[in-house]
């Protein structure tokens, strides 16, 4: 049925179906049309971060920005949910077009800038939510907020999504955000983890809960830079990495028409760069510290492929957007 809903959507303006898809799953998750896209998987629990998970295969950030379908998403049998990226102040993000699919590479490159409702919204959402199952929030800083007033924005972020997150992510990595990649290296790194582990300690005692903070790292980084990140995360105590978002690398795609399109590319032309990345971080971070895979997950195989590289957890996002909610079951069903 995806594939009929499929072609109907790649017909229309990128955006626009994503728009009407996040509505449509909305507006029907309480009712008898949720059945379109119900799956009951099987049962395979993973304990990460202290948190047990239901089954290792998450939906990354970026698709339900808002947390408006939670309810839907987690009717298609996600072993847990990432919402985000959300910033303290709503903000509409870059100009559009914004959004564009390169569908013989299966792959989508963005430049949607932290578009979003602000935290107030979506921790309302949240509030409301029936959706029961493990979520994470994945917090950025206004485009308009000067880097060295960053570290306000992901703690005003952080303050006002802690008790209703299961994990909280910061995300350092998105290449639409100018800057927000310099938060990766060096003083900035450290002064930022730093900033927000002693808030995370602080919010720890206030509601009696320990909440763990995840780092979102981009594909685009040398072994070396990988190494220093490592570090930086070893001795602030960094509870879990993300391997990868989005990048601006184009290798793999430079045939295609949407190629010298600006923003962050996804999909099966980053998954070896992500699993690459994945390896180097397993070697270099402590043992106690996991990685959740995402980059070009598009089939059991290719899911296998990121937790035999060091990952715990896997997340799908544009591999989701090609295949529908089987990709979910065909890899829980084959792990």
């Amino acid at each position: 049925m995806y594939n009929l809903v499929r072609k109907w959507l790649f017909n229309q303006d990128a955006e626009r179906s994503h728009d009407w898809t996040l509505g449509m799953l909305r507006r029907f998750a309480n009712t008898p049309l949720s059945l379109a896209w119900r799956q009951r998987l099987p049962a395979k629990p993973v304990t990460v971060m202290g948190i047990e998970f239901p089954n290792p295969v998450g939906l990354a950030a970026g698709l339900d920005k808002n947390a408006r379908c939670m309810t839907a998403f987690g009717q298609m049998g996600f072993g847990f949910i990432e919402v985000g990226t959300v910033t303290p102040k709503p903000q509409p993000g870059n100009e559009k077009p914004r959004l564009f699919r390169l569908v013989d590479d299966e792959a989508i490159i963005n430049r949607m800038g932290f578009n979003n409702d602000g935290v107030e919204a979506l921790v309302e959402q949240v509030k409301r939510r029936t959706y029961k199952g493990v979520l994470g929030i994945n917090i950025g800083k206004n485009k308009v907020t000067e880097e060295q007033d960053a570290l306000q924005d992901y703690v005003a972020c952080l303050t006002q999504v802690y008790r209703y997150a299961d994990y909280v992510t910061i995300n350092i990595s998105s290449p639409n955000t100018p800057g927000l990649r310099n938060f990766q290296h060096g003083d900035a790194l450290n002064g930022l983890l730093a900033g927000l582990k002693a808030e995370q300690k602080e919010l720890a005692k206030v509601h009696s809960k320990y909440v763990p903070l995840v780092v979102k790292v981009a594909p685009d980084l040398s072994p070396e830079e990988v190494r220093m990140m490592a570090e930086a995360f070893n001795e602030q105590g960094i509870d879990g990495v993300i391997a990868t978002n989005t990048t601006l690398s184009r290798d793999g795609v430079s045939h295609s028409e949407l190629a010298d399109e600006a923003g962050g590319l996804s999909g099966k032309p980053v998954r070896d760069r992500s699993t690459c990345i994945i390896r180097l971080l397993r070697s270099a971070l402590d043992s106690s510290i996991p990685i959740i895979g995402v980059g070009g997950i598009d089939s059991a195989g290719a899911a296998k492929e990121k937790l035999e590289a060091g990952a715990s957890l896997v997340q799908v996002y544009t591999g989701f957007i090609y295949k529908g909610p089987r990709l979910v079951k065909d890899i829980v069903n084959n792990l």
